[in-house]
């Protein structure tokens, strides 16, 4: 088991060994940019479905370094609560096997412009855990079939609530005590961070208005009762006219994340519930999603 840097950095120079746990349910039309995104770092895929019926199930188990699982329904009552329950979890098995464990979602794409060299170089500075900055991905159509989208598709907006944990390294850290949709995280064991944050988490949710329509409609006949009581998933049942709103709203705020110019940890100006906010010269009320990062970043440095 590997505890310390010195350690990271020989498996750094060796081998870097990477495992990937996801939730999936009728997934088939996102399934091929997933893989070919992920393909190119992760040795080991585990997914855990949710009663898939389109297809997703056979596809995935066809290829030789994936395995699927049942998703257990571990809170009756709550879809959310029981994703919440194994994201807290299943990364465990990784331990003495992984320098690095990926929990994430078939839609949520890590990027970075050289990923493989970057995580090595984590590796060696004895990083443990990398928060990646979130972006809404915007597309007016559904991408081709060949398309990869972490380089077709980068358009997207700044958006604090998709700035994630979504990889970390599985023997430093000892729980990641997950918000609810992963919108933050309470980190306990040996944790350091980046210097700057260079990581980002592409959500490709938005692309094309029927591709989000009939997601949305399916995703919402799946909330259960304690879900729907909390307003976990509440976008799935915007009306057509706000949906629209809100990609309108994303898109005046879109830039391309390929672009040479930017740089995300100077130009991301989202709070980070993992950072500390910058001193503010007078006090205002804060907003909702201020109290929420307020309360995030409590946890996290208590």
């Amino acid at each position: 088991m590997r505890n310390s840097p010195a350690a990271h950095s020989r498996a750094a120079v060796s081998r870097m060994t990477v495992h990937l746990y996801a939730i999936c349910w009728n997934e088939m039309r996102m399934l091929e940019y997933f893989f070919r995104h992920y393909d190119q770092f992760v040795d080991r895929f585990v997914l855990f479905d949710d009663g898939s019926t389109d297809g997703t199930i056979e596809y995935a188990r066809a290829r030789p370094n994936v395995e699927v699982r049942p998703f257990p329904r571990s809170v009756a009552d709550s879809f959310v609560l029981s994703q919440q329950a194994l994201q807290n979890e299943c990364w465990k098995e990784s331990r003495g096997a992984a320098d690095w464990a990926i929990v994430t979602a078939i839609d949520e794409h890590i990027h970075h412009p050289d990923l493989k060299r970057y995580l090595e170089e984590c590796s060696h500075r004895g990083v443990t855990y990398i928060p990646a900055l979130g972006f809404s991905m915007v597309s007016e159509s559904f991408p081709g079939p060949h398309e990869h989208l972490a380089r077709t598709r980068t358009i997207g907006a700044p958006d604090a609530m998709f700035s994630k944990l979504r990889i970390f390294d599985p023997d430093a850290i000892e729980e990641v005590h997950f918000a609810i949709g992963g919108h933050g995280a309470s980190v306990t064991g040996r944790r350091v961070l980046p210097d700057r944050d260079e990581l980002l988490l592409l959500h490709y949710k938005d692309l094309g208005v029927e591709y989000v329509r009939e997601r949305h409609r399916a995703l919402g006949e799946r909330l259960q009762p304690v879900d729907i009581e909390n307003k976990w998933g509440y976008q799935y049942f915007f009306t057509v006219e706000r949906a629209a709103a809100r990609v309108q709203k994303l898109g005046a705020k879109a830039i391309d994340v390929s672009s040479g110019d930017y740089c995300p940890w100077r130009d991301h100006q989202a709070p980070r519930w993992w950072r500390p906010l910058p001193p503010v010269r007078q006090a205002a009320p804060r907003s909702r999603m201020r109290r929420i990062f307020d309360a995030l970043r409590g946890s996290f440095h208590g």
